[in-house]
């Protein structure tokens, strides 16, 4: 996890532009760098560092002396570049696993690198001799990245969006700035002014395609697998031990009083012997965390801002009294193996199939821009083993019908999959779908409800019926969703449009994201 910005063609004052480099600090807290781009004095890369490897030689832009044109700034980890280097047999200059790119780059340009990464990533690599550009993001856009760039060829890349509102521009005062595209490589031209002009957009990976790098790497293919929250840490601790790691597993929990993930987290802990932490917090600490947790997300989803609560205070206790630094979390799996509850309402299985699909292409608007953001917030390293480039293309190989609801169940075909493994216990591995801003509250007052009911005095209802007239776009329809939209504009006025659209579940009549208004949750509830 790092925080990478970059500048060319800035018209503006670079020392005056570089502040706004500052504001995505939180990414990488170990160590900072500004550096202008040799022939170019009006491009600069800014580079915040966490350091997982090599604390020595790890700081970026990463240069090598046998390539002295590229440069490279990059977020993110890519998990088979020891494959990579020995197959090819390229000589390392560094322990990054970055460096990765750059070999690969030079070997056979950008076509044959983005496709070969397996991992979480988004780059900026410039090659000066030829006069390039490239930008890159993961299948999933797990590692956040965003961009200016404006009809004169002023670009501007950061992390995080917040790093560049902030930036100047003579004919364009408020700069569009957009998402780069998960799954995409970008070529641009860098001209000798240093503005540049886009050549091409190229999707390289979907998340149904059996991802170039499989070719090179000793895996088997798959025949059978699957993941899950409590599977990952189940998962994790059974490799730590079949690799001889002393170093003890820690499993964190978040909740208050009685919430059911609390005590599930707590027998999944007792049965897979982790050195266990349980995070509460109260009701009126969940409130006064709303204003952070919306600047670091950047949106104002409802779904999102309620689960992120959760996440930012388990992040920030681990930062503050533990030293672990990469965690791992369960994202993705709901999406990929069907695992909301309105999936009982599919009209068919090819529906089933072609919403889990969308729900993964739109993950770095939802859950994983949450996971990214409440981390970093707190300089940890994500990791989401559920996002495996071979485990989902495998998975949706699968026919449709093997992967919808079976028995009143969802996720039924994971679960199957672990029947026999004993990593879980049975009661857990078999535990009904509960969203993370539900789990967290015991099931008598729902988190939810305990938002709504602060927020029915915040605003009022006049506010309310003229919501249309302040916030034309993504017009809120609740108090509570006025609220967190009054914080977003707050700290990103004028900046509406990063949200596209509202998470909500589909094919029933909700007014509600949370999966304890369905009908579906309420039966099994009291069964």
């Amino acid at each position: 996890m790092c925080g990478i910005w970059a500048l060319f063609g800035s018209d503006e004052s670079l020392p005056a532009q570089c502040l706004s480099a500052m504001r995505i600090a939180h990414r990488g807290p170990d160590a900072f760098r500004f550096e202008n781009v040799r022939g170019f004095t009006n491009c600069c890369f800014g580079f915040h560092r966490l350091a997982v490897v090599d604390p020595v030689s790890g700081m970026q832009p990463l240069r090598l002396q046998k390539f002295p044109s590229l440069w490279l700034c990059y977020n993110g980890e890519i998990y088979n570049h020891r494959q990579l280097q020995k197959h090819f047999g390229f000589e390392y200059q560094t322990q990054v696993d970055g460096e990765i790119l750059l070999h690969l780059y030079n070997r056979g340009g950008i076509e044959q690198t983005a496709p070969m990464l397996d991992g979480v990533f988004a780059f900026i690599l410039l090659d000066t001799a030829n006069r390039k550009v490239f930008l890159g993001r993961d299948t999933f856009g797990v590692r956040p990245l965003f961009k200016v760039l404006t009809d004169e060829g002023f670009l501007a890349v950061c992390s995080e969006a917040k790093g560049l509102v902030d930036l100047k521009h003579p004919t364009a005062p408020h700069l569009q700035i957009d998402p780069f595209p998960p799954g995409h490589y970008e070529v641009l031209d860098l001209k000798t002014s240093g503005k540049v002009a886009s050549v091409e957009m190229v999707k390289f990976h979907s998340c149904k395609d059996l991802p170039l790098h499989t070719l090179y790497d000793p895996l088997e293919k798959l025949s059978s697998g699957g993941l899950d929250s409590s599977l990952v840490a189940a998962t994790l601790l059974k490799q730590l031990k079949e690799a001889g790691v002393s170093y003890p597993l820690q499993t964190f929990a978040i909740g208050m009083e009685d919430s059911p993930d609390l005590l599930a987290a707590r027998k999944v802990a007792a049965h897979i012997g982790s050195e266990h932490h349980e995070v509460l917090f109260s009701s009126e600490e969940g409130i006064q965390a709303l204003d952070e947790v919306i600047f670091s997300l950047e949106t104002y989803d409802i779904t999102t801002v309620r689960a992120s609560v959760g996440m930012y205070l388990v992040s920030k206790y681990i930062r503050k009294n533990t030293d672990s630094v990469v965690v791992f979390s369960g994202e993705g799996s709901d999406e990929l193996t069907q695992g909301y509850i309105y999936f009982h309402q599919a009209p068919s299985a090819e529906d089933a199939q072609e919403e889990s699909e969308r729900l993964l292409k739109e993950l770095y608007l939802f859950d994983v821009l949450r996971a990214d953001r409440t981390t970093a917030a707190h300089g940890l390293e994500l990791r989401v083993p559920f996002l495996d480039h071979r485990f989902t293309s495998y998975y949706l190989s699968l026919p449709p019908e093997l992967r919808i609801p079976k028995n009143g169940v969802e996720k039924h075909l994971l679960r199957e999959a672990f029947q026999d493994s004993n990593l879980l216990p049975k009661d857990i591995l078999w535990r009904p779908k509960e969203a993370f801003s539900d789990g967290i509250t015991s099931v008598k007052k729902s988190w939810f409800t305990i938002l709504q009911e602060h927020i029915e005095h915040q605003v009022s209802n006049s506010l309310l019926e003229n919501a249309a007239k302040r916030f034309p776009l993504n017009t809120p329809k609740t108090k509570e969703g006025y609220y967190y939209r009054q914080i977003f504009e707050r700290h990103y006025p004028g900046r509406a449009d990063w949200l596209t659209h509202y998470w909500m579940p589909k094919w029933i009549e909700a007014a509600d994201p949370s999966a304890r208004t369905l009908a579906h949750y309420k039966s099994a509830a009291k069964e």
